[in-house]
């Protein structure tokens, strides 16, 4: 049974569809500067549903993006939304030593801060990079000044997840919450339930079952995240990628839009901030 007294924070990731880690072997970081730049138009139109639907969101955005569109970050801000952190240029945490990723995170902490004048408390790492190995990443995200994280999806998947790590809100080191993406627990095995590209791989009916038993069931606020590339079936093809990205990426891109419009209506969406910060640091 669905509770519909909870309020699920919603996130956008906000980088272009060039920069998605499972192109960086096939699009050099100098192109770019070249590429057909969309996020900001793709952006826009986020902005536009959330207002139809009063509803309110989490933006972590890239450095890279708010340097070259301070407008945009700044539309962000002015339309109620919190504006959070991806990161300068999307690099894994995984693949940078620790001193590179704290530079980074600094760095991008003080672009969009500079560029919208509100604090920057959140911060996700590019596609829930932080795992058991690289846990000092943690304490990076702490001394960067950084509330909360939102860095970890607790499933088993290729290229990220920590299955065994909390389902929920919990404070990982001192002052610093982690707000992992929303599973379901079922047949002991934690389920995708926070969006993505499984949001677009299943029928919606899914998602919305797997939401609302977690609001009913656990009684807890979900976190559900997408990128404004989901919603662009016109983005520019990449060329040279294998099928396995190709399915990924591409997959129903041209329902997506469709999609979340439901996913605003049958649920209640506000800002992660707002949602957890104010709640219990832990699980």
């Amino acid at each position: 049974m669905q509770n519909t007294s909870i309020v699920n924070a919603l996130t956008i990731d906000v980088e272009d569809y060039f920069q998605v880690s499972a192109f960086a072997p096939h699009i050099e970081r100098s192109e770019w500067e070249t590429r057909d730049c969309r996020v900001e138009r793709n952006v826009d139109m986020i902005l536009s549903l959330l207002e139809s639907k009063g509803a309110r969101a989490t933006f972590f955005t890239l450095g890279w993006i708010a340097e070259r569109y301070p407008q945009l970050v700044r539309r962000i801000v002015a339309s109620g939304h919190e504006l959070a952190s991806h990161g300068f240029g999307h690099d894994r945490a995984n693949e940078q030593a620790e001193p590179l990723f704290l530079a980074d995170i600094k760095l991008a902490k003080v672009i969009l801060e500079d560029v919208s004048g509100v604090e920057v408390k959140g911060y996700r790492a590019p596609s829930f990079s932080i795992n058991e190995k690289n846990p000092w990443a943690f304490d990076c995200i702490a001394r960067a000044g950084y509330l909360y994280s939102s860095s970890v999806y607790p499933i088993r998947h290729d290229h990220y997840g920590m299955p065994d790590s909390p389902r929920f809100s919990y404070e990982v080191r001192p002052g610093l919450l982690e707000v992992p993406v929303t599973t379901m627990r079922l047949f002991k095995r934690n389920w995708p339930a926070g969006g993505g590209g499984y949001f677009r791989l299943a029928p919606y009916a899914v998602s919305r079952w797997l939401l609302r038993r977690v609001n009913g069931s656990d009684g807890k606020s979900a976190i559900f995240y997408f990128h404004p590339w989901e919603i662009d079936p016109d983005q520019p093809r990449v060329k040279g990628i294998g099928a396995k990205t190709r399915f990924r990426h591409y997959l129903n891109i041209a329902r997506t839009e469709r999609r979340l419009r439901r996913l605003l209506t049958d649920f209640r969406w506000s800002r992660v901030d707002d949602i957890f910060l104010r709640g219990a640091k832990t699980a």
